[in-house]
């Protein structure tokens, strides 16, 4: 099992126009209806590429069912942390007459101290067994800033990876545990350590800085651009295959859910990344967040070439 745990997932609306105009009104040709957020997003791929997946965090309000029931549908098990604030809802508007995405996202309302130890409780019972847990996002206020931290102590102490798909604070804190990977984007990156990163060499630089800081490997992606890897010695730098995006929103937590299912199989670290190149762009290739088809992935993985730096 790979356990993926996040605060804040969300109910997912995507709506996709011939052509979509501000300040008017827009009639949507198509919609569709699912659930997200970054660990959601990890679980479904995890689960399309033959994976064992068990999502985690919080859900409340009248979206709980909804999103539960998602998953059981999906054949996807699951464990939440029932609350009192209501589970939120991002919405994503496709423009086909220019290929843009617009993402409109609800921010996660506070969530009390004692559902935080509620779900640490989880972690704990749940991760034995675990071969991977993978905390993805940023946390829902009012509770543990230092959750990924406290998480990744009990993965270590079950012999599990840890991955933290997080930046900032939750990033920082969670280091002093020694995380087995984290992952974030260049963005994060330069969030992280205040400062921009304005070229290969900065960013790679910075990779070196969080493992002396506690990581004991770190990967940057970077959109289209190729992603780097680092395990403490090595470099890779790992292209995006060619495609024609047709929604690349969830594509990061795709790339992390190829990346540990490589490594949970003995994959090194430039091999993992491979496939986690492929799973990013196969979820651009659909309407969904999260949503991949295992032939895109191994079709795609055949046209990423990881370069050694």
């Amino acid at each position: 099992m790979i356990l993926c745990l996040g605060t804040t997932p969300a109910v997912q609306h995507v709506m996709i126009f011939r052509k979509l105009a501000l300040d008017a009104v827009n009639r949507a040709v198509r919609t569709l209806d699912g659930a997200a957020g970054k660990s959601i997003n990890v679980a479904k791929v995890l689960h399309a590429l033959g994976e064992h997946p068990v999502a985690t965090g919080f859900l409340g309000g009248d979206r709980r069912e909804y999103l539960r029931g998602f998953l059981e549908t999906r054949g996807i098990e699951s464990e939440f942390v029932e609350v009192g604030t209501r589970t939120r809802q991002c919405v994503t508007l496709i423009d086909e007459s220019c290929g843009t995405v617009t993402e409109l996202v609800e921010e996660s309302g506070p969530v009390a101290a004692a559902d935080f130890e509620k779900l640490l409780e989880v972690i704990d019972r749940r991760i034995r067994g675990c071969r991977a847990l993978v905390m993805s996002g940023t946390l829902a206020p009012g509770g543990l800033f230092d959750l990924y931290f406290h998480c990744t102590r009990l993965a270590t102490e079950a012999g599990a990876l840890s991955v933290v798909d997080a930046q900032g604070t939750v990033l920082i804190e969670a280091l002093k545990a020694k995380p087995g990977l984290v992952k974030p984007n260049r963005a994060e990156l330069a969030a992280t350590v205040g400062r921009k990163l304005e070229n290969e060499a900065a960013v790679m630089q910075t990779m070196k800085e969080l493992c002396e800081r506690g990581a004991q490997r770190v990967i940057v992606t970077a959109g289209k651009e190729p992603a780097l890897a680092f395990d403490g010695r090595s470099f890779w730098r790992i292209p995006a295959p060619r495609i024609k995006p047709v929604n690349p929103i969830g594509s990061g937590d795709a790339f992390t859910a190829g990346l540990v299912s490589r490594l949970v199989r003995g994959d090194d670290l430039g091999e993992a990344c491979r496939w986690a190149s492929a799973a990013g762009a196969a979820n651009a290739l659909t309407l969904l967040a999260g949503e991949v088809n295992r032939e895109d992935v191994e079709r795609l993985a055949r046209e990423v070439n990881v370069e050694r730096v």
